[in-house]
């Protein structure tokens, strides 16, 4: 696909090293030229390698004002509370937030222990917020993504009727084929919305997932998210 930027990589660890200075880069680059006037607006998942992603970006350390007004969002979330395992929330606070220092402030976690439709409202007015909208949706600066097995990413899995597929909600609430089976998450049109969309692809098993996904006429969620925008970026160590 013409539309996309395929960068491949031996293992997970090259891949999240390369992820993670890219990562950097882009934080510097971006801090320049909004010359700290305006607020940086990112979007993240969880998943395996995201462990190996956060855990390279702490080891290349925090530069002097390079998070200052970096605002966290979430592609996705479990229906758990912030404590909770299972939480994507949970996971960036031990291994990215801590670490780094970041401000409470800057952190807008999507709350999978409240009422579904309470949680959802106060998460779109919270992006809203923060966020210059386009057409009815948030831009965000940058969305990290990665795929399952069966292509899904954040939580938008295959199987959707045509009518989730084209909600124009910024969050829905989605039931998982994999546990935790609630949970919270991005819709297309606002991922598509994004200025940058990076999407972290590791571990075995998801071969025929990636074919499918990068193939023109592709049907797997991510498939979607990348014909539906004019560049995405994929990193990735599967064969």
């Amino acid at each position: 696909m013409n539309n996309v930027e395929l960068r491949k990589f031996p293992d997970s660890t090259e891949l999240a090293r390369a992820a993670a200075a890219d990562w950097m880069a882009w934080l510097r680059d971006t801090q320049k030229r909004k010359a700290g006037k305006d607020r940086i607006r990112v979007a993240l998942s969880g998943g395996r390698i995201t462990k190996d992603f956060f855990a390279e970006v702490v080891k290349l350390g925090s530069e002097q004002g390079l998070y200052q007004n970096v605002h966290f969002f979430w592609a996705d979330e479990r229906c758990v509370p912030p404590t909770d395992p299972e939480s994507n929330y949970a996971m960036a606070k031990e291994l990215l937030f801590g670490p780094l220092k970041i401000p409470d402030a800057q952190i807008h976690r999507l709350r999978g222990e409240e009422v579904e439709a309470v949680a959802l409202s106060e998460a779109a007015s919270a992006i809203c917020e923060q966020t210059p909208l386009e057409n009815g949706q948030p831009v965000l600066d940058l969305i990290h993504l990665g795929m399952g097995e069966d292509g899904h990413t954040a939580s938008l899995f295959p199987g959707e009727s045509p009518e989730a597929i084209n909600n124009p909600a910024i969050y829905r609430a989605v039931t998982a084929v994999k546990p935790p089976p609630r949970r919270f998450t991005l819709g297309y049109s606002t991922i598509a919305a994004a200025r940058e969309v990076w999407a972290l692809i590791s571990a075995k098993g998801k071969e025929a997932a990636l074919k499918e996904t990068l193939s023109s006429a592709g049907k797997t969620p991510l498939a979607r998210v990348l014909q539906m925008r004019s560049q995405t970026r994929i990193y990735t160590d599967v064969a």
